[in-house]
Order: structure tokens, then C-alpha cells, then sequence
């Protein structure tokens, strides 16, 4: 199952998720009716902004990784791709029973959200393994660096995670911001408001001198830094060199 020696470096955790089915005939036809619908009313809804969005390319590997400020990045980042953004999301998402349950796991499976168990005692290695399999097939895996979402509005230290990813699978980062969506969700609870919301992509990294190197913590601690660097150029945000989980622990 997850016997590999690999360090659990990813915050959201899970347990089998990375055998979850990534794509159906169903699967895609959902997707396409999703941004259909919804696309245009959350562009006019969060007069959405889009910039640098020819920067991920149009097929092959590609890993997404971005700033996490509320719950709503996860709805916006997969409406404003061309092509579907596979990532992990809590289970939790998908398990409601209620009207209100049932449309958000309609919702978030049809965009590519792979459900996963927070509770999972190898979860991290899991998670990995789902981001390597998304990204062997050929598709775009979205990633929040970070692990979770900012208590505070700043940048925090990535995990290494999304190091490993790239240099297991060769796959390019392209690294993004979301600008303005805590503002127009506060706490990451609640209805969001209308409001402005730019999404801004940078060029694609590649970091094909270090092949081979995916153990080498030194390694994967610069690859993460380059990353988030590019993340805070592109957010405008400021840095923190600590973990989020720990500051909301503090």
C-alpha cells in the first residue's frame, strides 16, 4: 500500500487516495459543465483578473503551486486552467449527506479534487505518491506549498514536498498567487462577497540539474525556497520563515 521511504513531508494526509480514479468519460463531461456554468458567474462575481495563464503549458506533467489564503482558492484555481487541475482536498468535502454536502462533493470531484483521510498515520507519503501518479499520467497537479492556509494573510516556509514531486517526476513548477480572495472570505468561513480576486501565474521552473537528488534534504530545502521566492514575488506578500501549522499552533 504506502511502504515506501519516503518522509511524510506533505501536511494534508490520506490513506488509499492516491488509487482514486483520475479520469472518466463522466469525470471530464462534469468539468466542462462546471467551468460552463460556473466560470462565467465567478468571474463576474470576483471580477477575476488573470494574468500570465500562458505560462503552463498546454499538455504534458505540470505542477501548480501556489499561496493558500482561504477556502475559495480551491473553487477559482480550477475555473480559470484551460486544462483540469487535479489536488488534494479533505475528505470531508465530499462525505456531507446534506443538500448543501452533497453539492460541494459534486462540485469539488467534478474539478479534479482528490479526496484524502487527514488521520492517516503514513498520510504524507500517500499524498506524495497521488501527486507522482497525477503527474506520471500526464496531467496538472495543484499544490499549496504551504500545507495549509495562511492564519494571518503573509507568506509562510513551504514543505518540502513539492521539491520531491518535481524531481521524482521531472515535472515543471508554475508557481502562482491568488491576490484578494481573504478579502472577500475572512477566516475562510462563510459566503464570500463580491469583490476584485487576480490570479497571477509565473513562468514555468524546472530544476532538471538536480535529477537524481530527491533525498538530499539540502536539495529539496533550496528547491522549496526557489519556489516560494517566486510565490512571494508574485503575491506581493511578505515572508515568514516558519511553518504555518506552527504559528497557528502558537
Amino acid at each position: 500500500m504506502c511502504a515506501t521511504p519516503w518522509p511524510a513531508s506533505i501536511v494534508l494526509t490520506c490513506t488509499d487516495s492516491y488509487r482514486f480514479p483520475l479520469t472518466s468519460e463522466g469525470s471530464l463531461s462534469r468539468f466542462a459543465l462546471i467551468k460552463a456554468v460556473l466560470g462565467p458567474v465567478m468571474r463576474l462575481m470576483f471580477r477575476l483578473r488573470i494574468e500570465g495563464v500562458e505560462h503552463i503549458p498546454g499538455e504534458g506533467p505540470v505542477i501548480l503551486a501556489g499561496n493558500h489564503l482561504t477556502f475559495i482558492d480551491s473553487m477559482i484555481l480550477p475555473l480559470v486552467c484551460d486544462r483540469q487541475v487535479f489536488f488534494i482536498g479533505k475528505d470531508e468535502y465530499v462525505t456531507g449527506q446534506s443538500l448543501k454536502g452533497r453539492l460541494m462533493a459534486w462540485f469539488f470531484i467534478g474539478v479534479g479534487m482528490i479526496p484524502v483521510d487527514r488521520d492517516g498515520g503514513r498520510g504524507g507519503v500517500a499524498a506524495l505518491m497521488t501527486g507522482r501518479r497525477v503527474l506520471e499520467e500526464g496531467k496538472i497537479f495543484g499544490i499549496y506549498p504551504e500545507g495549509t492556509r495562511s492564519p494571518d494573510g503573509r507568506l509562510y516556509r513551504g514543505r518540502t514536498g513539492i521539491a520531491r514531486l518535481t524531481l521524482m517526476t521531472g515535472a515543471p513548477v508554475v508557481p502562482f498567487a491568488m491576490i484578494g480572495t481573504d478579502k472577500l472570505q475572512p477566516g475562510g468561513a462563510g459566503m464570500p462577497r463580491p469583490g476584485r480576486v487576480t490570479v497571477r501565474f509565473g513562468e514555468a521552473m524546472e530544476f532538471s540539474r538536480y535529477e537524481g537528488m530527491d533525498r538530499d534534504r539540502y536539495v529539496l530545502r533550496a528547491v522549496t525556497d526557489s519556489v516560494m521566492t517566486e510565490v512571494m514575488r508574485l503575491s506581493g506578500q511578505e515572508y515568514v520563515d516558519m511553518y504555518a501549522t506552527k504559528a497557528k499552533a502558537a
